[in-house]
């Protein structure tokens, strides 16, 4: 029989406690999910901040170091620049589509027009040079004719442009705030560090410290091998956009960095060639052809290098947690699916160490115990 303070216990307090328990979980879980729901607009910018400080730390340090160690104004001079990065190409990129769009209107209040007559060659070119002749041709003659035809069309991608507009407005939007809270955990990085290592000891015990680690060499490695290197790519693509003169140069680079980071960036650089073959000379569009070939193939060798540096764990494992995560949550995914991944695969090589270092400890019993027996 079982005793509790003195007194057996019944059916009924065994009842009891488990009511008790299961009302304490219900409310705990209750409360966690109402938590949640009030944080869910704020985790996003939370998440970006946090992604964000952890790449800058290391610069963030030499930052400090040279001023002296003073933390806060080296956290603002890292806001201050990441701010810089980030709305200066922005500004660049307004600037052409408003030029662009002053341009448009002259030349409609002038009746000039607006679309060049497409290159005689154009319908020598197998499958679709002559279809695509004859719709750039009807476009150059008669607009609004070119317009009506391709109604249907038009509407599809201009709805696709416009909620693909307010998106990058609020991507932009999200990003300037997420780079503040970057700012001020670099100015808490004592706290911030504090908090982080609670939390993964509580989570993985001893291991703790170990998956901290691997969580910031994680971050740091997707940044600087695939978020670098669309961004150097993308700054290479837009140099060579901006010395052919391609119109809208600026345009045409923003949407190649967005089908870089999704590792596509061939899918911008394929039709940029096309139209180039179908302006200029041929002597340009073929060096205009061979920059985009250096471009597009420059990624195979800075991602080995930089990709999975700093992180114990295969590059593949990095690169396969990072696509796979921005394949289902986003841009975010891309951080959150690698440090995912990659912890995984640590638990999961942990695991198995632990289980070939207790076989052979299991072996040496088992032969002792059978000399043993054989003794006897």
């Amino acid at each position: 029989m079982i005793l509790r303070h003195g007194k057996p216990i019944t059916d009924e307090d065994y009842v009891r406690r488990a009511l008790e328990i299961t009302v304490h979980v219900a409310l705990l879980i209750l409360f966690t999910t109402t938590c949640l729901l009030i944080l869910r607009p704020f985790i996003p910018l939370i998440a970006w901040g946090i992604i964000i400080a952890i790449a800058a730390y290391p610069g963030y340090l030499k930052l400090q170091h040279v001023i002296g160690g003073r933390s806060v104004l080296a956290a603002v001079i890292c806001s201050t620049c990441l701010l810089a990065i980030l709305i200066v190409p922005v500004g660049l990129l307004t600037g052409s589509l408003i030029g662009g769009t002053e341009t448009l209107a002259t030349h409609l209040k002038q009746g000039a027009p607006i679309i060049p007559p497409p290159p005689a060659r154009m319908k020598t070119w197998p499958i679709v040079g002559a279809p695509l002749a004859n719709a750039w041709q009807l476009a150059s003659e008669n607009l609004a004719a070119a317009l009506r035809t391709f109604a249907p069309q038009i509407k599809a991608v201009m709805s696709d442009l416009l909620r693909a507009s307010a998106g990058i407005g609020l991507a932009v939007l999200q990003w300037i705030l997420s780079i503040l809270v970057a700012g001020f955990l670099l100015a808490k990085t004592n706290s911030a560090a504090a908090l982080g290592h609670s939390v993964t000891t509580r989570f993985f015990g001893e291991k703790g410290t170990e998956i901290e680690e691997l969580a910031g060499a994680t971050i740091r490695s997707v940044t600087t091998g695939i978020l670098g290197v669309a961004v150097i790519q993308s700054f290479l693509a837009a140099l060579g956009f901006f010395v052919a003169r391609l119109p809208g140069a600026g345009l045409w680079g923003v949407m190649f960095l967005l089908a870089a980071v999704l590792q596509l960036g061939i899918v911008v650089l394929i039709p940029a060639v096309i139209y180039m073959f179908a302006i200029a000379t041929t002597t340009k569009a073929v060096l205009f052809l061979g920059w985009c070939l250096i471009v597009a193939l420059i990624d195979n060798v800075l991602k080995p290098l930089l990709l999975g540096r700093g992180v114990p764990v295969p590059m593949a494992v990095v690169f396969l947690g990072a696509i796979g995560g921005f394949m289902m949550m986003g841009i975010v995914g891309l951080f959150v699916g690698a440090i995912a991944l990659c912890v995984g695969y640590t638990l999961f090589i942990a695991w198995l160490e632990g289980a070939v270092a207790r076989a052979p400890d299991t072996h040496t019993e088992t032969g002792l115990s059978s000399h043993t027996t054989a003794a006897d």
